[in-house]
């Protein structure tokens, strides 16, 4: 533009001067093309043709007044399109937003209720160091991570969320998968991301519990599938927790990994409260950490005083168990086992017999009784391997203090459903024949 300036200042300059260095004369009709202000402005000091700053010859076009192009127009209208674009997005953004944080924080929703089971096979375990408030390694943890797919799922077929890719992505950020725990749960449409994770974690007041009372006499197996009926664990996965978990008890210090009767004897039977779907090792841990609290102190002075060992007690208390008819006999039925295991006489306690046929029901058979079986305390001596019953706190105490007498032998009396007890096998063979069942 500054060449364009300059180019028409020159011409201009020229054509004053030729004017005042020229005398007057009449102009032709070519002065007057060389001196119309346009025809100048096309002309270089050579009066050649001049070019504009493109480099083209230039025209009367390069000196008309600019004008706002077309490209300006589509310019604008581009702009204005471009915001109502934004603008767009923007509320369609919003309403997203809002609908996704309505379902996070559980706004407007209609209020339900469901119940939710989240089943031991969504679980998997695994065992990751753990470290003290130093950093340093204390030990060994389990920890485990739950199927957040399947939960999501089912939170979202009962309508307590509606975004399943929003509820997996918090869970993610929350590490809410290492916080939920097998078992059945109620749940309410009122509650946000964070209160339904808090309400599928144990002792977390939404999950479902029952109520189940055990009977003194139940074998492990008995109250295990007692377990399973009322929704507490499944019994396979009941026996082979009982079998390897590690439980931090003494009593069950000395007891080998491996074989699930190393419990039998110390599932304390009581009236509990379980989490419906609990996870096995802590429905059975029930069992044992009442035992520990029952065998408290006093009792462990009694044991020390008996010279046996617990699991010794609890196997005599085991048999006395079921073999006594009231608290009266429990007592003097622990004197017949002491006295007989003192002089070397086999126990003779047919219950032994029948732990390992669970399925039967009455007296032992000819055949059971002639099997060559550690629980057969007819022909051996001493003590079944385990105790074949979890006994109660008044057996317990019958163990560790027998009374003491001279019977060897008890029998059922039909008429009272009661025991009578004898010194010599002459006075029990002649009652024992007197009653129905010796015959």
């Amino acid at each position: 533009m500054n060449e364009d300036f300059d180019k028409q200042y020159e011409l201009y300059e020229g054509s004053v001067q030729s004017r005042t260095e020229e005398k007057p004369t009449a102009p032709s009709h070519s002065d007057k093309q060389a001196h119309n202000p346009v025809d100048r402005l096309l002309l270089n000091k050579s009066r050649g043709q001049a070019a504009n700053y493109t480099g083209d010859a230039e025209s009367e076009r390069d000196y008309r007044p600019i004008r706002q192009s077309h490209e300006y127009r589509s310019g604008c209208l581009g702009g204005v399109m471009y915001f109502l674009f934004i603008i767009c997005l923007s509320l369609v953004l919003a309403c997203l937003g809002w609908m996704a944080a309505s379902d996070m924080l559980a706004l407007n929703k209609k209020t339900i209720t469901a119940t939710v089971s989240l089943p031991m096979n969504i679980f998997e375990y695994e065992t990751v160091a753990k470290y003290d408030e130093d950093g340093n390694p204390d030990g060994t943890k389990r920890v485990t991570h739950a199927d957040m797919e399947y939960v999501a799922d089912v939170l979202k077929d009962a309508g307590l969320i509606e975004y399943k890719w929003l509820f997996n992505a918090f869970c993610k950020f929350s590490h809410a998968d290492t916080k939920l725990a097998p078992g059945e749960y109620e749940l309410h449409s009122s509650y946000d991301y964070r209160a339904l994770i808090q309400h599928m974690t144990p002792y977390s007041g939404g999950a479902l519990t029952v109520k189940v009372t055990f009977p003194e006499g139940l074998n492990m197996r008995q109250m295990f599938l007692l377990l399973e009926e009322n929704g507490v664990s499944d019994f396979d996965e009941l026996m082979d927790a009982a079998a390897s978990y590690k439980f931090k008890y003494s009593f069950l210090e000395e007891l080998e990994d491996g074989e699930a009767s190393r419990l039998e004897g110390y599932l304390f039977p009581d009236t509990y409260e379980f989490y419906v779907n609990m996870q096995p090792a802590s429905a059975i841990n029930k069992f044992l950490e009442t035992f520990h609290y029952v065998f408290n102190d006093d009792l462990q002075v009694q044991l020390e005083n008996s010279g046996m060992e617990i699991r010794d007690i609890i196997t005599i208390a085991s048999m006395i168990e079921k073999e006594a008819a009231n608290d009266e006999e429990r007592p003097l039925i622990a004197s017949v086992i002491m006295n007989r295991m003192n002089t070397g006489m086999p126990l003779g306690i047919d219950a032994t017999i029948l732990y390992v046929h669970p399925e039967h029901e009455g007296a032992p058979t000819a055949a059971m009784l002639a099997e060559d079986s550690p629980y057969n305390t007819r022909d051996r001596v001493g003590l079944p391997p385990t105790p074949i019953c979890n006994p109660g706190l008044a057996s317990i105490k019958a163990a560790l203090n027998p009374a003491s007498t001279s019977y060897y032998y008890y029998a059922l009396d039909e008429e009272t459903s009661t025991h009578r007890f004898f010194t010599n096998s002459y006075e029990f063979d002649e009652f024992v024949a007197s009653q129905g069942y010796g015959a």
